[in-house]
């Protein structure tokens, strides 16, 4: 495994470093991550391109030695996708938040998933809108307080990757920031699985609503309140009836963060069936012809 060094002085942009991302920030370590999965891969950087929206994780791609785009709020995966259709051979990777892809951008999200588009999402769910001062976001969990819900949410949270699995992406997975291996193992799958991948991070925010005091309550919230998405857990949480404020958190079953891979499956992606059909119809057009001589 090659040192940190080895891999910033590779695949970073020294000149922008410090990052900007505030001490205590998951978006940083995620950024490791990455670094990792695709030095794992062996990916060329002249074939990776990264996009991005707006929020504080939308600034990840600056930092890469690689091709990126910094696009308008909500709309990377527009922006990801016209890129991938172009030319299918890059590896595009999509950084956004919950605000930026449950909000605004949450059209797009489905859609991309419907299309099967060959892409990788990685999505840093802070449940917040960091970079704005902390307001509720669609997945702020209910009961929290936040500069606009300053008497506790009230509002039902999405959990974005049952959203992903319901509108079928091929792949899902859900870890902390706590997970390196696991979150560099499925960023690993994502890329190489064959149509819409999506890896849903969850991350401290300490200049907002997740804020800890130190390493060993960073740990706990990360590692020790976490339920695998087992079996057991699936066919139960599938048919558990949240009854009130303080049950009602659908990234939460029995009081803890769900976390694992919640979907692996194959089907053709987007990029393969457009293939597909300009042959089919090339080949109708020859015959055409040839039956009028």
């Amino acid at each position: 495994m090659k040192s940190a060094e080895e891999l910033r002085e590779k695949y970073l942009r020294k000149d922008l470093l410090p990052s900007i991302f505030c001490p205590g920030c998951g978006i940083g370590q995620i950024m490791q991550y990455v670094v990792r999965a695709i030095d794992d891969l062996q990916i060329s950087q002249d074939n990776l391109v990264f996009v991005s929206g707006i929020g504080c994780s939308s600034r990840l791609p600056a930092y890469f030695e690689a091709y990126g785009i910094h696009t308008l709020h909500g709309r990377a995966l527009a922006y990801a996708t016209g890129i991938k259709v172009t030319n299918p051979d890059l590896t595009v990777i999509v950084f956004t938040g919950d605000g930026d892809l449950a909000a605004i951008g949450l059209s797009h999200f489905l859609h991309a998933i419907r299309r099967n588009i060959d892409i990788t999402v990685i999505c840093v769910n802070n449940e917040t809108y960091g970079m704005t001062g902390g307001q509720v976001s669609p997945t702020t969990s209910m009961g929290t307080i936040t500069k606009t819900t300053p008497y506790k949410n009230i509002e039902h949270s999405f959990n974005l990757s049952f959203l992903a699995k319901a509108a079928g992406a091929v792949y899902v997975s859900r870890w902390t920031t706590a997970h390196s291996m696991q979150v560099i193992k499925s960023i690993k799958k994502g890329i190489q699985k064959k149509g819409l991948s999506f890896i849903e991070l969850i991350s401290s925010c300490p200049t907002s609503n997740k804020r800890f005091e130190d390493t060993t309550d960073y740990l706990n919230f990360f590692l020790n309140e976490t339920i695998n998405y087992s079996k057991a857990c699936k066919d139960e949480y599938s048919s558990h009836v949240f009854k009130d404020l303080d049950e009602c958190f659908t990234a939460r079953y029995q009081g803890k963060l769900i976390i694992g891979e919640i979907t692996d499956l194959d089907k053709p992606d987007y990029h393969t069936l457009y293939k597909q059909l300009k042959e089919r119809i090339k080949d109708e057009f020859w015959e055409q012809r040839s039956k009028r001589g």
